[in-house]
């Protein structure tokens, strides 16, 4: 059997897959915010219990946030900070007592849902991760694009097209040491930390994301006109069949609403709203990408 692992900035989720891809167990714990070290630690973890469930030993697939760097074998590019400049593979299996493989988190997902997910059945699939960070994955004919440079679909760290001043003049600087970067506004704590501008009330995504309250409708009415500026300039350059939303984000119902008529909107001569579409493997079918990286 095989296990996949989402690592992600804030959870770590897991899932037993038997060998026709049914799954067997699945467990998700909030990912230790403390060390590099910890982090690995609480892997382990997930693994062994999971082991305990399934009552074997499995193969590990581990979806990760960032790339592992040609050049250094280290990760490079994660929101999760404190992964990147390590050798999270080597590490991974020094800790797990056996070799694991690995994938960005995002390419993960894109390949879940294009397989037997929502996109099934695609020629070129764009996957999106709106969470703890904002990240895609392309996806064309069932088969992920990785890049000389391992940042294929690293959209999040493009400036937010379109910027008016006052949105430059608010947002904080990125982690990547830039600033105006779509991950800046379109990730949960961009969101977060747009509502705590204007409202001054310090809520988390998904409270702003289900509630009624005006300054929250209206946070997520400029969330929804950022997200749909930045999705036309990927359908600009490689013109999807289908755009999957992952994350916990793309459990907002309005999105798959509105969204596609706004991107229409700003994308160049379409003939036609883009298929946006909800994941099928819930908002972290990336851990399913993961598992079957272990074909057999």
């Amino acid at each position: 059997m095989r296990i996949g692992i989402d690592l992600g900035g804030t959870k770590i989720e897991g899932l037993v897959l038997d060998a026709s891809g049914v799954e067997k167990a699945r467990l998700r714990v909030p990912t230790p915010g403390s060390s590099y070290e910890d982090t690995l630690k609480g892997v382990l973890d997930v693994v062994a219990e999971l082991e305990r469930r399934a009552g074997e030993r499995c193969t590990v697939g581990i979806a990760h946030p960032g790339a592992v760097s040609p050049a250094t074998g280290l990760i490079k590019n994660a929101n999760s900070t404190r992964l990147n400049g390590h050798p999270l593979d080597k590490d991974l299996a020094r800790v797990l007592g056996r070799p694991v493989r690995m994938a960005n988190d995002a390419n993960c997902f894109a390949v879940s849902e294009a397989s037997d997910g929502a996109a099934a059945g695609s020629g070129i699939v764009f996957g999106v991760i709106l969470g703890t960070g904002v990240g895609g994955g392309v996806v064309i004919d069932g088969r992920p694009l990785t890049g000389s440079q391992a940042i294929a679909g690293e959209w999040g760290h493009n400036p937010l097209p379109g910027m008016l001043a006052q949105e430059l003049a608010e947002i904080d600087d990125c982690y990547c040491g830039r600033r105006g970067c779509i991950e800046s506004f379109c990730s949960g704590p961009g969101l977060s930390a747009d509502f705590f501008r204007h409202s001054g009330l310090a809520w988390a995504a998904d409270a702003i994301a289900s509630s009624d309250h005006p300054a929250a409708k209206a946070a997520v009415t400029r969330f929804t006109d950022r997200l749909a500026r930045s999705l036309a300039t990927v359908m600009n350059l490689i013109d999807p069949d289908a755009i999957v939303l992952g994350g916990g984000l793309s459990n907002m119902e309005s999105l798959y609403r509105d969204l596609p008529a706004l991107v229409e909107s700003h994308a160049f001569t379409p003939e036609g709203p883009p298929r946006i579409l909800r994941n099928k493997h819930g908002d972290s079918s990336g851990v399913r990408g993961a598992a079957w990286l272990w074909p057999s």
